[in-house]
């Protein structure tokens, strides 16, 4: 049994033991041995074996013309419904759901808090809804998943209005309510509900309150909530044991347009701790923000230290060479994702490297990469940052052909006419210009409108 309870035991080694359980008939009388295996398929990388087990027993069982029924409990029916909430089997946990009714479980607040959990986990909101009302008792347990899983669907104001209704709170139902209206852009709710956590209900936030936070700070942009959250994380210990957090915050400063602290706090971390998303995190930083020498040199300093890039890191670094001119070593790097690291370009890596020739004005290797993305990936984007750049360099032949190529994917966008229209007017073909504008207005091709957070 302590082998089985231990998580890294090998999975060959839990078919020995399984094998050997089933040979002596030892799974009949001991449900304690039997809850055990069953819970460990359940979080298992087959999780469908604790289902083959289930059967197992119920077959033994059968042809052992026992007087006892098997033995199974709470337990048992909580492991089979968590791996039902896994595999996303809704059909299969309806049938579990009806048996528990009519073997006694339809009360049991252990059972039926992982049946709230399936159900909703899957989508199944209604089912999840109506369960949770009709259960007759409810511990923090099933509050907290009713409301993730809520928030998980998008259903924030419901889970917000049984959030209210709790008689009492943890820290993962503030954290989970946080997360919500984080996920939902709505920072500045986010950060009202931290701080009446904190100040009001004195509800020490964990670090996972604080990774799911620092995502409002950086959509509010307010560099000086970054710093109290910094502190607070440095009195609790948090940016010394948890790397995500020092990561996090690294890209909190970053967005929030401090780039210093961002680096400096980079920099304090030590090179064992560091890992692959410390690295991205400050390239994406130094990108952000135009510094594109400071990015490749981190990348750099990344290769000497032995962790292989990603492509996220690849497309920070791109990124960053199409903000900073760097067009040689941006070229060199996709070449070395591609051909060094085997990486295979998505769509925004192929944007990065349209926008970086763009930029610096070879358009016709930029046009030369657009027609190369393969046609299951392309999409309008790329060639409307190709439009952009031969606006701003006042390719008309070009314009033409990439005009004329977007409105092959697309017609009703009126930015893409405005965009034509201004090059023709840029050169003085002012009849063409005036030709746009009337298709444009014939296809009621609209703009949308800008905004501004001033």
């Amino acid at each position: 049994m302590h082998i089985l309870q231990n998580s890294q035991t090998p999975n060959n080694i839990t078919t020995q033991i399984h094998s050997h359980l089933l040979t002596t008939n030892s799974l009949l009388h001991h449900s304690q041995l039997f809850n055990t295996l069953l819970h460990f398929y359940s979080l298992a990388d087959s999780p469908q074996k604790a289902f083959l087990l289930y059967k197992q027993l119920q077959q033994i069982y059968t042809h052992s013309h026992s007087p006892l029924p098997p033995l199974f409990d709470s337990f048992t029916y909580s492991f089979l419904i968590r791996t039902c909430a896994t595999l996303s089997l809704p059909n299969l946990g309806t049938q579990l759901h009806a048996v528990m009714s009519k073997v006694g479980f339809q009360s049991h607040v252990y059972v039926n808090t992982a049946l709230v959990n399936m159900y909703v986990s899957i989508g199944f909101l209604k089912d999840s809804s109506k369960l949770f009302d009709e259960m007759p008792e409810r511990n923090l347990v099933t509050w907290n998943v009713m409301i993730t899983g809520l928030v998980k669907w998008g259903e924030l104001e419901f889970a917000r209005s049984l959030f209210e209704e709790m008689p009492c709170r943890n820290v993962v139902s503030w954290t989970g309510i946080i997360d919500g209206y984080t996920r939902m852009n709505r920072s500045n709710e986010a950060l009202a509900l931290f701080q009446k956590m904190v100040a009001c209900e004195y509800t020490e936030p964990s670090e996972i309150t604080i990774l799911a936070v620092l995502p409002a700070i950086w959509q509010n942009g307010d560099v000086k909530n970054c710093q109290l959250i910094h502190g607070y994380g440095e009195k609790r210990g948090f940016n010394a044991f948890d790397i995500r957090v020092s990561n996090c915050l690294i890209d909190t400063y970053a967005k929030c347009g401090c780039i210093f602290s961002a680096s400096k706090l980079f920099e304090d971390i030590s090179v064992e701790r560091k890992n692959l998303v410390s690295w991205t995190s400050i390239i994406s930083g130094f990108a952000m923000h135009g510094m594109g020498k400071e990015a490749v040199e981190n990348f750099e300093r990344m290769q000497k230290v032995g962790l292989k890039p990603n492509r996220v890191t690849f497309l920070s670094v791109l990124n960053a060479c199409s903000h900073g001119g760097l067009v040689e070593e941006g070229l060199k790097f996709f070449d070395k994702m591609v051909e060094e690291c085997e990486v295979l370009p998505d769509i925004k890596h192929y944007g990065c490297l349209v926008d970086m020739l763009g930029r610096a004005g070879r358009l016709e290797q930029a046009e030369k990469v657009a027609l190369g993305i393969p046609s299951e990936i392309t999409n309008v984007v790329v060639w409307r940052t190709l439009l952009g750049a031969c606006s701003f360099h006042g390719n008309v032949e070009m314009g033409e052909r990439v005009t004329r190529k977007i409105l092959e994917m697309e017609r009703g966008y009126g930015g893409d006419y405005v965009l034509m229209y201004n090059i023709f007017a840029g050169v003085g073909r002012y009849g063409d210009a005036e030709r746009l504008r009337r298709v444009m207005d014939e296809r009621n091709a609209l703009k949308v409108p800008g905004r501004s957070l001033v």
